[in-house]
């Protein structure tokens, strides 16, 4: 089942659309003013209130609609699950950043044909998931128009998957953290890769080079849609029509599970919170060489749940 918001007809009124695997509808009655953590929350449990309002359903929306966010985030955690990612990153950052060492780990990479030891991740990542917090007031949704920073000439996109909690969590067990997941959501973590490098240097993590935008789908499947196949989604990433990625969800080297239990740990976790798995394996350009350019249309497709379609506007 998959949830969205839009915005209906000429009065824009806010309306609550489901998809039950038969297309778009209107979701009526009472349930419909109701917050959608709160519904995806009945979703999970079963409860009856909800599952019979989704039984009496409106008619299909009208051609005039406007995908919202579904939601907003209380918070935004973004992880890095994929050790490929980390390393195709390094080898795409030096390529274009620091020629000097990348023809360096190339004539290393060739002799060794083992990664270059300064792209792969730092010691604490084997150990435990990491992440960063990003900016959750800053998000936008399908078809939104994408911001250059006038501070980058170095835009890139990165297809990650999301998901929200609707149920509180701490102290949970990886078992009991991927039950508290409400929905998932497709996600394209925005990045200022020439404004990263210099941050990331400094020891403090990412500031600029991400907080400007986060991509968020407007369309959030239900937990019990994508579970069941959390580790085997087929993804890609599309850019004016052309694929550049084709990639998957399997074998995160930290699972989202453990992820979810690792944020809990002495932390109180809380209903809407938004978290993030990190960059699928070749799903930036900085890995795959396709690089953002102003008046790119940019499309992220996960399997099981659906796309983000936003265009790149110019330099400021």
């Amino acid at each position: 089942m998959r949830f969205k918001r839009v915005a209906l007809g000429a009065e824009r009124s806010v309306r609550l659309l489901v998809d039950r695997g038969e297309g778009w509808t209107l979701v009526e009655g009472e349930v419909a003013n109701r917050g959608l953590i709160d519904i995806l929350e009945g979703v999970r449990i079963g409860a009856r209130d909800v599952m019979r309002a989704l039984d009496i359903l409106g008619p299909p929306p009208g051609d005039e609609t406007v995908d919202l966010l579904p939601f907003s985030p209380r918070s935004f955690r973004d992880f890095m699950l994929y050790e490929d990612h980390v390393i195709a990153a390094g080898r795409g950052l030096s390529r274009r950043f620091l020629p000097s060492a990348y023809a360096i780990s190339r004539v290393w990479e060739t002799l060794v044909r083992r990664p270059f030891p300064p792209f792969r991740p730092h010691w604490l990542w084997y150990r435990q998931p990491i992440y960063y917090l990003g900016n959750h007031l800053n998000m936008l949704s399908e078809d939104a128009l994408v911001e250059w920073p006038g501070y980058s000439e170095a835009l890139d996109y990165e297809l990650e998957l999301a998901l929200v909690l609707s149920t509180p969590l701490k102290d949970a067990t990886p078992e009991e953290a991927i039950s508290a997941v409400g929905g998932f959501l497709v996600l394209n973590d925005f990045s200022a890769r020439d404004v990263q490098l210099p941050e990331m240097r400094s020891g403090f993590g990412p500031q600029k080079a991400k907080h400007f935008l986060t991509g968020l789908s407007s369309v959030v499947a239900t937990a019990d849609a994508v579970i069941p196949h959390l580790e085997s989604l087929r993804a890609e990433v599309h850019i004016n029509g052309q694929t550049v990625c084709t990639t998957t969800t399997r074998e995160p080297f930290h699972t989202l599970g453990e992820a979810l239990a690792h944020a809990s740990r002495g932390e109180q976790l809380h209903p809407g919170e938004l978290l993030a798995s990190g960059t699928l394996p070749g799903g930036s350009g900085m890995e795959n060489g396709r690089w953002l350019s102003p008046g790119d249309e940019i499309r992220l497709w996960i399997e099981h749940i659906g796309s983000l379609k936003n265009t790149v506007g110019q330099r400021s």
